[in-house]
């Protein structure tokens, strides 16, 4: 029972210790796609964009996990773009 206890609390030391480099508040590249908002959700088709991309229409199901370089458009009914941002 001892080992135990101590094998949870050593694993739990080294989880401490292990630090994640916090990425960028902007690391997808929302800021510079503002200018987008209002423009239909195709718009983004043209864009060349690095890292993954989300589209949500009105409604939709989303997960709920954070990755700073997803690129996530909301949509409106009109399938023109409300918002855009990482995560």
């Amino acid at each position: 029972m001892r080992q135990r206890i101590m094998a949870g609390l050593a694993g739990l030391m080294l989880a401490g210790c292990m630090q994640e480099t916090p990425a960028p508040p902007d690391a997808c590249g929302a800021g510079a796609l503002q200018t987008l908002r209002g423009q239909p959700g195709e718009a983004l088709d043209g864009i060349a964009l690095e890292g993954p991309v989300r589209v949500l229409p009105p409604g939709a199901m989303m997960t709920m996990d954070h990755r700073p370089e997803r690129l996530n458009a909301e949509l409106d009914e009109a399938g023109r773009i409300t918002r855009l941002w990482c995560g």
